[in-house]
């Protein structure tokens, strides 16, 4: 079962890196001086486990008053059919939400376009490159 918590400790933050690590860098062959940044340090970072195993992650940070952006959601491959995205984004959409956020922003990379719009989100704009990835930029209304 997948559980959601907050990276609260410095423990948790490493197990989100880990993944983040794994997927990005490894996987997806980012750089990881871009992979990690300056918001690192104020965003909201959230862990997906599985019993022990750190399994997903995401980010949320305020990128305007009233307004989240989410970034960095990732789950190892061997785990993407489990629902681990959706339980991630479920989290942080509470999260925001309590935060008092109206609405959230994100880049798609635009394989992944169609889960975000599965989650109610909505493509704006053209399809734009991001660290050598092809993305989109989706929004959603939390009101």
């Amino acid at each position: 079962m997948v559980e959601v918590r907050v990276a609260d400790t410095e423990r948790a933050r490493e197990d989100a890196f880990a993944v983040r690590r794994t997927v990005f860098v490894e996987e997806q062959g980012v750089d990881e001086e871009l992979e990690y940044d300056d918001h690192d340090e104020t965003a909201v970072h959230f862990v997906a486990y599985d019993d022990r195993e750190p399994i997903g992650a995401a980010r949320l940070r305020e990128y305007e008053a009233g307004g989240g952006k989410v970034e960095r959601v990732a789950a190892l491959e061997s785990r993407r059919a489990e629902g681990v995205g959706r339980a991630l984004m479920e989290a942080l959409e509470r999260r925001a939400i309590d935060s008092g956020f109206a609405a959230l922003k994100l880049h798609a990379q635009t394989r992944a376009a169609d889960f975000y719009r599965s989650l109610g989100y909505e493509r704006r704009g053209t399809e734009f490159e991001e660290a050598g990835i092809p993305h989109v930029e989706m929004r959603k209304s939390l009101a």
